[in-house]
């Protein structure tokens, strides 16, 4: 699967890991083990339902507490389940930039096509330290970056002068971006040819309609043939229809990621009401009460039936 930058559509933004993208889930027995064959169930399961790459060991991936060893355990499972038909994103971010500069390498030799770099969480770097963070990774990677800008969780939003800066450079191709910072969002997309993937799925349409590429989406664990309706509808030019994709979404969105709960939790709990690969979270992130589980199994069951 390549991931040059210059893969483009024809009429639209580049895309270099492809369009459709989901944040999995990493799946657990309930013993709290890595679940390998869940994982590969997961990752067909969901390709066969549109998406067109998938994004392992994100933070809805709870890369916080899986080691450096089942990083690259998961990768190589996903990739052999689904073979070179979708780009594989593996997240490798983290406060330590030898770390991550080790994983990031370790990641390419596992298979993945692309890497995901959030900024650096806790310690707050100044800009110039969180751009030379974002260089060393780039240059010691053999496979293309994405930046992951989430400044409410990670304490430090990139700038837009810094983001301009490092979309100069050669290995750094795209952004998943949870900024909330529309017009830094458009600015960068003005001037740059760094390719935008939302990262907040109540922000789907409305970055694609400046110029995004696409979506690195939670939801899409759930629903993924939904949530590429918006992406199918929009590009094809029926926007009142990609609009009515979107705030379908909207109770779905609102239960599962402006709950109390992360979304890790909300998102393996319905899963796992589905009978698909999930398990339970892994401590400190405990399961979702059985009422928070309904309630999710009810919004989810009210999207589906408007759909049939």
């Amino acid at each position: 699967m390549t991931t040059d930058r210059q893969t483009t559509n024809s009429e639209g933004p580049p895309t270099p890991f492809g369009r459709a993208l989901c944040a999995m889930v990493t799946p657990f027995t309930e013993a709290g083990a890595l679940d390998l064959d869940g994982a590969q169930r997961l990752a067909a399961h969901l390709v066969a339902r549109g998406c067109d790459g998938l994004v392992l060991s994100g933070t809805t991936g709870e890369s916080p507490t899986t080691s450096d060893a089942e990083k690259e355990e998961l990768v190589r499972a996903v990739r052999a389940a689904v073979g070179d038909r979708v780009t594989l994103v593996a997240g490798v971010g983290t406060a330590d930039t030898r770390h991550t500069v080790d994983l990031a390498r370790a990641a390419a030799k596992a298979g993945a096509d692309g890497v995901l770099v959030v900024t650096p969480y806790y310690s707050r770097p100044p800009q110039d330290a969180l751009e030379f963070h974002f260089r060393e990774v780039a240059d010691a990677s053999d496979v293309p970056v994405m930046l992951y800008d989430i400044p409410g969780r990670t304490g430090t939003a990139i700038a837009t002068d810094t983001m301009l800066r490092l979309a100069e450079h050669q290995g750094i191709v795209a952004v998943k971006d949870c900024s909330y910072d529309l017009l830094g969002t458009q600015k960068v997309l003005s001037r740059t040819d760094l390719a935008y993937y939302a990262g907040c799925d109540e922000q789907i349409l409305a970055l694609c309609a400046v110029g995004a590429t696409g979506y690195v989406s939670t939801v899409a664990n759930v629903v993924p043939a939904h949530v590429r309706t918006i992406l199918d509808r929009y590009a094809a030019g029926a926007t009142r229809e990609a609009t009515a994709a979107q705030l379908g979404l909207t109770d779905l969105i609102d239960r599962m990621m402006n709950s109390p709960l992360p979304g890790t939790v909300t998102t393996k709990s319905l899963l796992t009401s589905l009978d698909l690969p999930a398990g339970p979270p892994r401590p400190p992130l405990r399961r979702a009460p059985r009422e928070t589980t309904d309630q999710l199994r009810s919004a989810y069951d009210r999207l589906t039936s408007s759909l049939t």
